[in-house]
Order: structure tokens, then sequence, then C-alpha cells
């Protein structure tokens, strides 16, 4: 996704991620503590709950521009 935003250039792609991921992260963490207000929802049950389905998303997009699985 920060490909798409930043471009092919590393000298700015890399910051861009780190920083992109660093505030997922936080996001996540932010969710985390307070989705549950007595308890604390471990940190990968969130990441996962955001990340699962950008990963489908992304492999439903590339299957249907390739025309299917072969």
């Amino acid at each position: 996704m920060r490909r798409m935003l930043i471009g092919p250039d590393h000298r700015a792609l890399l910051p861009a991620s780190a920083l992109g991921g660093a505030i997922l992260l936080i996001a996540a963490d932010l969710v985390a503590r307070t989705i549950i207000v007595p308890a604390e929802l471990p940190l990968g049950i969130v990441t996962a709950a955001a990340g699962g389905p950008f990963f489908l998303y992304l492999v439903l997009r590339t299957r249907a521009a390739h025309g299917g699985w072969g």
C-alpha cells in the first residue's frame, strides 16, 4: 500500500513504511487497551482482525486481475 502512495523510490519508501507500521501498531495497541476496559485484549488478535480482511482483499484482487488461480 505504501508503494502505491509513495512510489518505487526506496529512500522515501523505507521511512514511510516504518512510520506506517509504527502508526498501525500504536492504533492497534490503543484499540486493544480500550475495547475491553477491565482487561487487555492481546495485540495479535487486533492486528489479525485488521490484517486478515486486507490480505483477503489483496488475494481476491490479484485473482481477479489474473483471471483465476492458474
